[in-house]
């Protein structure tokens, strides 16, 4: 079963690097374009039951997101020097937990579309569990 261990390895692998792109761009975005970004949704969450509390979710989900990045960059790398995937599994937990609070967001302001695009990133970051943690 050789094959299928690297196999496995290689999924980890591909699945960390992914999560860690992922999640520390959108997070240094947040940061590098905090005035545009905090504009858009503060336009965005307007009418909805959130729009009083957009400055402390941007926070909440910039922490997220770099914490998500940072945890699956660093578990990235110690999967390479010593094949341990438990930094890589808690980056995958916490990108998760990203995506729900992105979903459950577009949800609240009816934006039915942009929800629909991050289902693929969660089936990811679902997989990414499962693989980073068996």
């Amino acid at each position: 079963m050789q094959t299928f261990s690297m196999t496995s390895y290689l999924l980890q692998l591909l699945v960390s690097a992914f999560l860690a792109i992922l999640f520390l761009q959108s997070g240094i975005d947040k940061i590098v374009d905090r005035p545009g970004n905090l504009e858009w949704l503060k336009g965005h969450f307007a009418k909805s039951p959130l729009s009083g509390m957009v400055l402390l979710l941007f926070g909440v989900l910039t922490l997220l997101e770099l914490s998500a990045g940072v945890l699956s960059a660093i578990g990235f790398v110690a999967l390479l020097v010593s094949h341990n995937s438990v930094i890589a599994f808690y980056g995958a937990v916490l990108s998760a937990i990203a995506i729900v609070a992105l979903f459950f967001g577009q949800r609240m302001v009816k934006e039915y579309a942009g929800a629909a695009v991050l289902v693929p990133y969660f089936l990811v970051t679902l997989v990414a569990i499962y693989l980073l943690g068996s």
